[in-house]
């Protein structure tokens, strides 16, 4: 058994301690506080009595999800029930996992005798891994509120967080709809059609003219026109950069964990658009490989292998990936290399190689935009300190910029894009590839 004496019985036992220092000196007051003081010791024992021994209790259920998803928000719920005869005031505490850094964490509710509430609480891990929760608490009073009594519930439990599977299903419409509309997000132009005859079918405002089938059409006197479909089976892998640059911050995740995000979405789509799906991890050598394919599991195995991939903060060394892709990836594919440059001599320094593989494979180069410096930028310069840091953070941006145009000027593709758009910016320039037939 286990009692707490709450902040109204403290309150209540200083005060009657001053009540009964005054007594000393007026025997009227003496007289009030020895009563008072014993109705306070028989209120206290009832309190005990109700909470201990009339036979009630209160149980709990708490519900964790199989997996939690990366970055998004996770519910976890509870179902509370009381068995007391009487209405119970209960705060509920659950002993999250340490790297929340949440201890002052309360649900206060009302139970009802025999009614069944549920609570829940939402988490967001910036982290993947595995996340262990404690045991439930709850600390319960009665309308008196003078003791508290102290329940625990169930036992460790062990959560592993997956890269944002969540984000799956939000992405699917892309493969169907051959483009991706997003509050926010500028509509896709669709360039040229796919190389793989389809149907031949009745000319519509808006298809091309090109596509006319001219002997279709004298036959049904009606314009006819041919209808094309992405080329499926081409093989798309996700290479990502598990390098010291891949573990800048923003908004709590690293960019490894959006570039891991983001290529398990890309994955997905191209799956659902029949393409296969691979990935490839690196830093100063190649660390994973998974081969391309559209299998049913091939999802499940992806988010089996990104869930624990972190960085020994080694720098990248795009040579030794040009051999490792020269010797494992056989058939031309599309490589979407998740990486970050912050100078044009960093990239100057991996430019050849990055060349060298994109002359045996299509290569897009995904880098990241600081946020933060279009802030700084955007600010009002209000003394000297503003402006030099308006021009610093100008410049780096400026370098950026460059960046894309010499990558561009080698006939290399580049996204470069800020890290809460990446999944859509990406799936929107997979859809590009596919529709100007690029790969």
């Amino acid at each position: 058994m286990k009692i707490f004496p709450t902040y109204r019985f403290y309150v209540t036992g200083v005060s009657l301690v001053i009540l009964l220092f005054i007594g000393y000196y007026i025997p009227f007051v003496f007289s009030l506080a020895k009563g008072l003081t014993l109705a306070f010791l028989i209120l206290t024992l009832a309190d005990c009595i109700l909470l201990f021994w009339s036979g009630g209790k209160i149980l709990l259920e708490r519900q964790l999800p199989e997996r939690f998803s990366n970055g998004d928000e996770n519910e976890v719920v509870f179902h509370l029930v009381s068995n007391y005869k009487f209405p119970i005031s209960t705060s509920l505490i659950d002993e999250m996992p340490a790297k929340f850094q949440k201890r002052d964490h309360k649900i206060p509710m009302k139970l009802l005798p025999g009614k069944q509430v549920m609570k829940s609480y939402i988490l967001r891990p910036t982290e993947r891994g595995e996340y262990t929760f404690g045991r439930s608490n709850t600390l319960s009073t009665t309308t008196l509120q003078l003791i508290t009594r102290r329940q625990i519930f169930g036992k460790s439990q062990m959560v592993k967080v997956y890269p944002s599977f969540l984000n799956l299903h939000k992405y699917e419409l892309a493969a169907i709809s051959q483009n991706l509309r997003m509050s926010g997000q500028k509509r896709m132009r669709r360039i040229g059609q796919s190389t793989e005859f389809d149907h031949i079918k009745e000319y519509v405002l808006g298809d091309d003219p090109r596509h006319i089938n001219w002997k279709a059409s004298a036959r049904k006197t009606d314009l006819m026109v041919n209808h094309y479909i992405d080329e499926k089976s081409q093989p798309i892998y996700s290479v990502i950069d598990k390098g010291r640059p891949m573990k800048m911050p923003f908004e709590g995740m690293t960019l490894l964990d959006y570039a891991v995000n983001a290529s398990l979405v890309l994955s997905n789509v191209a799956i659902k658009k029949g393409d296969r799906a691979g990935l490839i991890t690196f830093q100063h050598k190649p660390q994973t490989f998974i081969p391309a394919q559209k299998r049913n599991l091939q999802i499940s195995y992806l988010l089996e292998t990104l869930y624990n991939q972190e960085t020994q903060f080694n720098e990248h060394d795009f040579a030794t990936l040009y051999w490792y892709i020269q010797q494992k990836v056989k058939q031309r594919s599309l490589l979407l290399i998740y990486t970050n440059f912050e100078s044009i001599y960093a990239l100057e320094r991996q430019l050849p190689y990055l060349k060298l593989i994109n002359k045996h494979h299509l290569l897009l180069l995904i880098f990241f935009k600081n946020t933060e410096l279009d802030k700084v930028i955007n600010e009002t310069a209000n003394s000297t300190i503003d402006v030099y840091n308006k021009s610093i953070a100008k410049q780096i941006e400026d370098e950026k910029q460059n960046i894309q145009s010499v990558l561009t000027h080698n006939g290399i593709l580049s996204l470069y894009t800020s890290p809460e758009h990446l999944n859509t910016n990406v799936v929107n320039k997979y859809i590009e590839i596919k529709t100007k037939r690029l790969l």
